[in-house]
Protein backbone atom coordinates (compact mmCIF):
# COMPACT_ATOMS: atom_id res chain seq x y z
CA UNK A 1 0.00 0.00 0.00
CA UNK A 2 0.90 3.77 0.07
CA UNK A 3 3.43 5.13 2.10
CA UNK A 4 1.32 6.52 5.24
CA UNK A 5 3.53 8.03 6.86
CA UNK A 6 2.49 11.63 6.73
CA UNK A 7 4.58 14.27 5.52
CA UNK A 8 5.29 16.75 8.37
CA UNK A 9 4.32 20.07 6.32
CA UNK A 10 1.43 18.04 4.83
CA UNK A 11 -1.47 19.35 5.28
CA UNK A 12 -4.12 16.72 6.60
CA UNK A 13 -7.81 17.81 5.40
CA UNK A 14 -9.46 14.14 6.82
CA UNK A 15 -12.37 13.34 4.97
CA UNK A 16 -12.81 15.29 1.71
CA UNK A 17 -16.87 15.13 0.40
CA UNK A 18 -15.43 13.67 -3.05
CA UNK A 19 -17.25 9.97 -4.17
CA UNK A 20 -15.86 7.88 -6.83
CA UNK A 21 -19.49 5.59 -7.65
CA UNK A 22 -19.77 1.84 -8.82
CA UNK A 23 -20.61 3.41 -12.52
CA UNK A 24 -16.68 5.49 -11.91
CA UNK A 25 -18.14 8.49 -12.31
CA UNK A 26 -16.75 10.63 -9.56
CA UNK A 27 -18.56 13.32 -7.48
CA UNK A 28 -17.82 16.46 -5.55
CA UNK A 29 -20.10 18.12 -2.85
CA UNK A 30 -22.81 15.76 -4.78
CA UNK A 31 -21.58 17.13 -8.03
CA UNK A 32 -20.93 14.99 -10.82
CA UNK A 33 -17.05 16.27 -12.15
CA UNK A 34 -17.79 16.90 -15.47
CA UNK A 35 -14.32 17.43 -16.66
CA UNK A 36 -11.95 14.85 -17.54
CA UNK A 37 -9.19 16.31 -17.63
CA UNK A 38 -10.05 17.04 -13.37
CA UNK A 39 -11.14 13.21 -12.57
CA UNK A 40 -7.51 11.95 -14.55
CA UNK A 41 -5.37 14.98 -12.49
CA UNK A 42 -7.44 13.63 -9.34
CA UNK A 43 -6.89 9.98 -10.24
CA UNK A 44 -3.34 10.41 -10.82
CA UNK A 45 -3.14 11.59 -6.88
CA UNK A 46 -5.32 8.63 -5.45
CA UNK A 47 -3.46 5.95 -3.36
CA UNK A 48 -4.95 3.10 -0.74
CA UNK A 49 -3.91 3.03 2.33
CA UNK A 50 -3.42 -0.59 4.39
CA UNK A 51 -6.77 -0.08 6.00
CA UNK A 52 -8.62 -0.15 2.61
CA UNK A 53 -9.38 3.54 2.75
CA UNK A 54 -8.72 5.64 -0.41
CA UNK A 55 -6.49 8.96 -0.18
CA UNK A 56 -6.00 11.54 -2.78
CA UNK A 57 -2.25 12.59 -2.31
CA UNK A 58 0.06 15.52 -3.37
CA UNK A 59 3.33 17.00 -2.27
CA UNK A 60 1.29 19.35 0.41
CA UNK A 61 -1.91 18.04 1.01
CA UNK A 62 -4.26 14.68 1.57
CA UNK A 63 -8.04 13.77 2.38
CA UNK A 64 -9.56 10.72 2.19
CA UNK A 65 -12.40 10.05 -0.10
CA UNK A 66 -15.11 7.28 -0.76
CA UNK A 67 -14.94 4.61 -3.12
CA UNK A 68 -18.05 2.33 -3.84
CA UNK A 69 -16.02 -0.66 -5.41
CA UNK A 70 -12.96 0.22 -6.92
CA UNK A 71 -11.80 3.71 -8.61
CA UNK A 72 -11.60 2.78 -12.24
CA UNK A 73 -12.79 0.94 -14.74
CA UNK A 74 -11.27 -1.15 -17.44
CA UNK A 75 -13.38 0.36 -20.79
CA UNK A 76 -11.75 -1.15 -23.40
CA UNK A 77 -8.93 -3.81 -24.35
CA UNK A 78 -6.39 -4.32 -26.52
CA UNK A 79 -4.91 -7.91 -27.60
CA UNK A 80 -1.04 -8.43 -29.70
CA UNK A 81 -0.51 -11.64 -30.78
CA UNK A 82 -2.30 -14.72 -29.79
CA UNK A 83 -2.75 -17.97 -27.98
CA UNK A 84 0.38 -18.34 -25.56
CA UNK A 85 2.20 -15.19 -27.42
CA UNK A 86 -0.96 -13.08 -27.00
CA UNK A 87 -0.37 -9.35 -24.69
CA UNK A 88 -3.60 -8.11 -23.44
CA UNK A 89 -4.01 -4.83 -22.54
CA UNK A 90 -6.40 -2.46 -20.91
CA UNK A 91 -7.86 0.85 -20.94
CA UNK A 92 -8.79 2.64 -17.88
CA UNK A 93 -11.76 5.24 -17.72
CA UNK A 94 -8.96 7.97 -16.56
CA UNK A 95 -6.99 6.81 -19.51
CA UNK A 96 -3.93 4.97 -18.05
CA UNK A 97 -3.26 1.59 -20.22
CA UNK A 98 -2.30 -1.43 -18.04
CA UNK A 99 -0.95 -4.72 -19.45
CA UNK A 100 -2.10 -8.00 -18.05
CA UNK A 101 1.25 -9.11 -16.66
CA UNK A 102 3.00 -10.15 -13.05
CA UNK A 103 2.50 -6.90 -11.79
CA UNK A 104 -1.08 -6.29 -13.08
CA UNK A 105 -2.64 -9.94 -12.90
CA UNK A 106 -6.88 -10.13 -12.62
CA UNK A 107 -8.39 -10.55 -9.76
CA UNK A 108 -11.63 -13.03 -9.94
CA UNK A 109 -14.63 -12.83 -8.15
CA UNK A 110 -16.47 -16.21 -7.43
CA UNK A 111 -20.42 -14.89 -7.71
CA UNK A 112 -22.98 -16.54 -8.92
CA UNK A 113 -24.15 -13.81 -11.56
CA UNK A 114 -20.72 -14.10 -13.39
CA UNK A 115 -19.13 -10.50 -11.72
CA UNK A 116 -16.50 -9.21 -14.01
CA UNK A 117 -13.03 -9.27 -12.88
CA UNK A 118 -10.51 -6.65 -11.23
CA UNK A 119 -6.83 -5.33 -12.97
CA UNK A 120 -4.59 -4.40 -10.77
CA UNK A 121 -3.77 -0.85 -11.62
CA UNK A 122 -1.03 -0.42 -9.43
CA UNK A 123 -0.01 -0.77 -5.73
CA UNK A 124 -3.37 -1.02 -3.84
CA UNK A 125 -5.36 0.38 -7.01
CA UNK A 126 -7.87 -1.80 -9.05
CA UNK A 127 -10.00 -1.15 -12.18
CA UNK A 128 -12.94 -3.37 -12.82
CA UNK A 129 -12.86 -4.83 -16.20
CA UNK A 130 -16.54 -3.56 -17.73
CA UNK A 131 -19.25 -6.00 -18.55
CA UNK A 132 -18.46 -5.57 -22.17
CA UNK A 133 -14.94 -5.85 -22.18
CA UNK A 134 -15.08 -8.90 -20.18
CA UNK A 135 -17.19 -10.85 -22.52
CA UNK A 136 -14.55 -9.57 -25.20
CA UNK A 137 -11.86 -11.17 -23.12
CA UNK A 138 -13.91 -14.40 -22.41
CA UNK A 139 -14.37 -14.90 -25.89
CA UNK A 140 -10.72 -14.86 -26.77
CA UNK A 141 -10.26 -17.39 -23.54
CA UNK A 142 -8.74 -20.83 -24.18
CA UNK A 143 -8.80 -24.69 -22.22
CA UNK A 144 -5.35 -25.06 -20.40
CA UNK A 145 -4.72 -27.63 -17.84
CA UNK A 146 -2.92 -26.88 -14.48
CA UNK A 147 -1.88 -28.98 -12.06
CA UNK A 148 -4.20 -31.38 -13.14
CA UNK A 149 -7.22 -29.09 -13.30
CA UNK A 150 -8.82 -27.96 -16.18
CA UNK A 151 -9.05 -24.00 -16.38
CA UNK A 152 -10.44 -21.79 -19.08
CA UNK A 153 -8.25 -18.37 -19.39
CA UNK A 154 -6.06 -16.24 -20.97
CA UNK A 155 -2.20 -16.31 -22.07
CA UNK A 156 -0.61 -12.60 -21.32
CA UNK A 157 3.16 -11.99 -21.20
CA UNK A 158 3.55 -15.59 -20.48
CA UNK A 159 1.65 -16.14 -18.04
CA UNK A 160 -1.39 -17.63 -17.99
CA UNK A 161 -4.47 -15.92 -16.16
CA UNK A 162 -7.66 -17.84 -15.46
CA UNK A 163 -10.97 -16.70 -15.77
CA UNK A 164 -12.60 -19.99 -14.31
CA UNK A 165 -12.40 -23.72 -13.65
CA UNK A 166 -13.83 -25.91 -16.50
CA UNK A 167 -16.27 -28.91 -14.50
CA UNK A 168 -15.20 -32.68 -15.44
CA UNK A 169 -18.12 -34.12 -17.90
CA UNK A 170 -18.43 -37.89 -17.30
Amino acid sequence: MADEDAVADRVDHGPLDMKIARDGKWFYHGTPIPRKEMVCLFASTLTRRSDGSYWLVTPTEQGWIEVEDVPFLAVEMFICGAGRDAVFSFRTNVDEIITLDQEHPLRIVCKKDGAPPYLTVREGLEARLTRSVYYELVALGLEETVDEERLYGVWSTGIFFPLGRLDTVI
